[in-house]
């Protein structure tokens, strides 16, 4: 469960401030599929990155799995993130020198266990169905596939939440699909929780739950159909 009170992000000082976040409230449950709209400057990605403890509020509250994570040290947060939290943002961001495998198990070397993780990370790759992909580097796959791979590097820690920051919006359509359905499957199959951001009004169909963001604020929100 995540619980956010009050978020408030203002960048910046005096009459040059942004004030990105004005107070949101906002529950993810475990097992939901979130999605998280509106147009471009609402501040869906700074609620985003404050949710996954990529940055942190002005002022407020977010609770994860009962932890105050605000409460936490720089050095305890960035475990915290790296223990329980999966990103997957627009570009894959794909190491060029490194395989597919390399490039899905190397967060995992943070906790020293290389050997350990060699087989969780192919597993990983099986489930995003590039299982033949292993030991092809980035430039010998598609776009798409390199996103997927960028999905199994951010599962490789067994993350109680998965965050995707418009995952789709450098993917052609039939890729951009791909991608959702295994976020989809991901998330009823495997009870996988997952916040994404999205522009893309089809998108909707994917989830369990929106929320749309209007000047900082949550505008509305409803149950995907």
């Amino acid at each position: 469960m995540i619980v956010a009170r009050d978020l408030q992000r203002i960048y910046g000082q005096g009459t040059s401030s942004t004030h990105a976040l004005k107070g949101i409230n906002l529950e993810v449950r475990p097992g939901e599929f979130l999605a998280i709209m509106g147009r471009s400057g609402s501040g869906k990605s700074t609620l985003l990155h404050l949710l996954g403890l990529l940055d942190m509020p002005t002022s407020g509250a977010i609770h994860i799995e009962g932890t105050d994570v605000l409460k936490l040290s720089e050095k305890e947060r960035g475990r915290f993130r790296l223990e329980r939290l999966g990103y997957v943002f627009q570009e894959s961001s794909l190491l060029g020198e490194l395989t597919v495998l390399e490039n899905v198990y190397l967060p995992a070397l943070t906790f020293g266990q290389e050997n350990g993780y060699r087989k969780r990370a192919a597993e990983m790759l099986q489930i995003v169905g590039l299982e033949e992909r292993l030991t092809h580097y980035p430039d010998e796959v598609s776009v798409g596939e390199q996103q997927r791979v960028a999905i199994a590097r951010a599962l490789i820690n067994r993350p109680k939440t998965l965050f995707a920051d418009e995952p789709t919006a450098s993917l052609d359509v039939d890729s951009a699909r791909v991608v959702l359905e295994l976020f989809g499957k991901l998330n009823k199959d495997l009870g996988q929780t997952i916040v994404m951001v999205t522009h893309e009004p089809e998108d909707e169909k994917y989830v369990d739950r929106v929320v749309w963001l209007k000047d900082g604020l949550v505008e509305k929100e409803r149950l995907s159909s």
